[in-house]
């Protein structure tokens, strides 16, 4: 019994050397592009995650400032010390 499938295709086609040549620049081509969008995408979510940080650090200093807006002075005891603190922890964000 015969089996008559000729539509089955194997996944290839032929082609000349210079066809060649410029399926496989192409190719590498294409490779570095997609390297490059590896790195970018890296790249990325290292500033988001610097951005995220630098967010989440000056939080909870805009709520302490707004906790009690009918006071008209704030208490900051140390006030150099905790500024050169937190100034220390910006700049390893922004360095990191």
């Amino acid at each position: 019994m015969a089996v008559e499938n000729t539509d089955f295709d194997f996944g290839f086609t032929v082609v000349d050397e210079e066809e060649l040549a410029v399926v496989t620049e192409i190719q590498a081509e294409k490779e570095k592009v997609e390297r490059k969008v590896t790195l970018a995408s890296s790249e990325k979510e290292k500033l988001d995650n610097k951005i995220n940080s630098l967010y989440n650090m000056f939080q909870p200093l805009l709520n302490n400032l707004a906790s009690n807006p009918e006071k008209e002075y704030i208490f900051w005891p140390k006030r150099l010390e905790k500024i050169e603190e937190f100034r220390d922890k910006i700049d390893a964000v922004y360095k990191g």
